[in-house]
Order: C-alpha cells, then sequence, then structure tokens
C-alpha cells in the first residue's frame, strides 16, 4: 500500500513539474531582449510630458550688450543754449550705451498648442508600445514551432522504441527457431539488421530532441523542468473573431495622427501671453534725464503681447492634406492585413478539417495494421511465411503509428496556430 502511495505521489510530482505551452510563451516573452523596450518607452514619455508641461512655466532671458552709435537724439542747438546760460548742461545721449537685462514671459493662452503636444507625445508612445506587442507576439510562433517539434520527436521516440521492442520479440523467437532448424540464418540478420536501423534511428531523433530542448531552453532563459513536455488540450477556436495586436497598432498609429492634425491647428491660432522686462543700464527709459546725466539706472516695463504667425496658414492645408494621406495609407495597411489574415484563416481551417478527418481514420488503421503484424508473426511461427514478410507488416503498423501520432501533433499545432492567427 506504501509502495501505491509512493507511486502516486511521484506520479502527482511528475505532473505537476510538467512544462506546458502557455509556462513556456510567458518565459520566452519575459527573457526576451526586446520587453526592456517597455520601461524605456514609458521613460520617454515621461520625459516628452514633462517638456510640454513646461510650456507654462515663466520663461525667463538675460541679456547684456554695449554699443557704440554713430549719432543719438539730442536737443537743438538753440534750445541747448538756453539751457546752458541757465547753467544746465545738456549734451545729449552719449554714444556709447550698456545694458543688463531680464525679460520673463508668461503663457496666457498657446491657442491649445500643449494639449496637442501633450496628445502626441501620449500618442507616440502607445504606438511604440503597440509596436513593441506586434513583436513580441510574434516571438510566440517560434515558441509554439520549437515546442510542437518536441512533442513530435517525443512521440518518435516512444514509437521507435515500441518498435525496437518488436523487433527484439521477434529476434528472439527467430534465434530460437534458427537452433531448432525451422528458421534460415538470412531471417535472422534480416531482422537484426533491420533492429540496428531502428536503434540508428533512435538515438539520430533523441539527438535531434535534445537540440530542440536546448533551443527552447535558450528562448525561456532556463532549463525545462521536465523531461516530457506536456501536451496541449484541443480548444475550440470561432474563426470569425480577429484580435490580433497588429489592428491595435494601426489604430495608434491613427491616434498619433490626430494628434498631430491638433497641432497644426494650434500653430495657426494667436499666442497671448503677459511679460515683465527690466534692465540696468544707460540710457534709461527717462531720455531726458539721461541727456543730463550719464549714471546706470534701472528701468522696467510690464503688460500683455499678442503674437500671431500668420505665415503658418501658408503651409495649414499642405500639413493637413499630408495627414489625411497617411490615414488613408493606414486604413490600407490595415484592410490588407485583415485580408491575408482571412486568406491564412480559411487556409488553416482547412487543415484543421483535413487532420481531422485523418486522425479518425488512424485509429481504425493502427487497429488493422497490429492485427496483421500479430497475425504476421503467428504465420512465423507456423513456417507459412518468412522474416522478410514479416518486417514488411511491422514496417506497416510502425509507418500507421507515427502517421496516427503525427497527424494528432499535426491538428494540435495547426488548430493552436490558428488559435495564434486571430490571437485567441
Amino acid at each position: 500500500m506504501r509502495r501505491l502511495c509512493l507511486s502516486c505521489c511521484m506520479l502527482v510530482a511528475t505532473f505537476a513539474s510538467a512544462q506546458t505551452l502557455d509556462e513556456c510563451r510567458t518565459m520566452a516573452r519575459n527573457h526576451y531582449p526586446e520587453i526592456r523596450k517597455y520601461g524605456l518607452i514609458d521613460q520617454a514619455e515621461q520625459y516628452n510630458l514633462s517638456n510640454a508641461a513646461k510650456a507654462w512655466l515663466p520663461q525667463v532671458t538675460f541679456s547684456g550688450q554695449a554699443t557704440y552709435q554713430s549719432a543719438t537724439p539730442t536737443y537743438p542747438q538753440a534750445f541747448s543754449k538756453m539751457m546752458q546760460a541757465n547753467g544746465i548742461d545738456m549734451s545729449g545721449i552719449e554714444k556709447d550705451q550698456y545694458k543688463v537685462a531680464v525679460d520673463v514671459s508668461q503663457n496666457i493662452w498657446d491657442g491649445g498648442q500643449y494639449k496637442a503636444n501633450k496628445a502626441i507625445a501620449e500618442a507616440e508612445a502607445a504606438e511604440q508600445r503597440s509596436r513593441t506587442d506586434v513583436s513580441l507576439y510574434a516571438l510566440q510562433s517560434r515558441v509554439d514551432n520549437l515546442y510542437f517539434g518536441i512533442l513530435l520527436l517525443d512521440e518518435r521516440v516512444v514509437q521507435t522504441k515500441s518498435l525496437i521492442a518488436v523487433l527484439e520479440s521477434n529476434l528472439g523467437r527467430l534465434r530460437s527457431f534458427l537452433k531448432n532448424g525451422v528458421a534460415m540464418q538470412a531471417d535472422v540478420d534480416a531482422v537484426e539488421a533491420e533492429l540496428l536501423t531502428a536503434q540508428q534511428t533512435l538515438r539520430q531523433i533523441e539527438t535531434s530532441r535534445q537540440s530542440y530542448r536546448r533551443m527552447l531552453e535558450a528562448f525561456i532563459g532556463k532549463p525545462l523542468s521536465a523531461d516530457k513536455l506536456e501536451r496541449p488540450v484541443m480548444q475550440h477556436v470561432d474563426s470569425r473573431t480577429v484580435a490580433r495586436p497588429e489592428l491595435q497598432h494601426f489604430y495608434a498609429q491613427s491616434k498619433t495622427l490626430d494628434a498631430r492634425r491638433r497641432a497644426v491647428n494650434a500653430s495657426v491660432m494667436p499666442r497671448f501671453s503677459a511679460f515683465a522686462q527690466g534692465y540696468y543700464g544707460y540710457p534709461g527709459l527717462d531720455m531726458f534725464k539721461s541727456m543730463t546725466k550719464t549714471d546706470l539706472t534701472l528701468n522696467g516695463i510690464v503688460g500683455v503681447r499678442m503674437s500671431w504667425n500668420v505665415g503658418a496658414l501658408y503651409t495649414k492645408k499642405n500639413n493637413l492634406d499630408k495627414l489625411a494621406t497617411a490615414q488613408n495609407q493606414i486604413a490600407v495597411q490595415r484592410d490588407v492585413f485583415l485580408f491575408n489574415t482571412s486568406m491564412q484563416t480559411m487556409q488553416e481551417d482547412g487543415e484543421v478539417e483535413r487532420l481531422r478527418m485523418a486522425v479518425e481514420d488512424d485509429a481504425k488503421i493502427v487497429e488493422l495494421r497490429r492485427r496483421v503484424r500479430l497475425a504476421a508473426e503467428s504465420q512465423l511461427k507456423n513456417g507459412v511465411i518468412d522474416a522478410t514478410d514479416l518486417l514488411r507488416k511491422i514496417a506497416d503498423e510502425t509507418t500507421a503509428v507515427q502517421n496516427q501520432s503525427a497527424h494528432e501533433i499535426e491538428l494540435l499545432q495547426t488548430v493552436y496556430r490558428l488559435k495564434t492567427t486571430l490571437n485567441q
């Protein structure tokens, strides 16, 4: 009883540690270097949004200048003589001038430019994420091909070992017949040669299997947790529903163009801002005072400014037409993608139906081939046929079993390929 419980526990542990297709897909996605793009896209988006928001911070400009002018404002000579007669020197503005200034400007209304830039930053980040989604989704097919390839090789290992067991059993029987004089050495040699060939085939299959497993382990970034992979369950697929990440990418591209269209419309709007200018230098804003004294003074101006780049109107229509053309190109690409996906879906639907019928027939064929092989072994024992005939029956049964397993794995792979085509 204890031995039975121990065996059951070991069996449960084996199944619990079996690697599944979904696990391999997830690990491959997380291990693939491109997964790091998501973090970089988030960082870039935050930088762009931060830069767009800073357009509402006060804009400060510092400047300084020293100039020498060929002419400056002066009083009329007659007026200067009158002032000099009263003891006042009115020499006029000096030709050498100095200024250290600061300008401060604060947006009041930017025509919607900030909202447009913010929308562009968010839309471009979403577009980049969707592009990465498409790239990582393509990784799924590569993992599936390796996974189902290993499953197929696993089945071939089992079938080849079963063939070796049948050949070994018949070889032992023929050697016994040879000792009793009811079989020939050629019969023994023929079966033994077939046995060696089967053993050679088994080694080749196991070598290919190990190569496939190493490639899958490279994708998932760790050793497979079980010697034999778990066969996925058959699932129903609704061929009418397509949810591929490419469709989301087309939508994200359209949203980016919408945001750029808003930026074009905002570029032709007037801007309003409050400003303050201050400088320390000569001459000051009081020109009369600067005509009598050359002292450096503090000066300031505050006000509201309106600016309007009318030149943006010249290219607005062309820019909007370019965006409309790009939008139409995206629509064409989306239609082409849906058309190709529909064609691929119909092809895979037909392949699924063909393999379903083949699997149904395979069970009957294998049973019939097994009966023929058992009858041949009995006929060999009674001397009705020779070893060559028996080997032919064994080969027929082996082929039937291999076809059955191959069709079952191919049916599963085709169903999951269809699921991948539709993203279900």
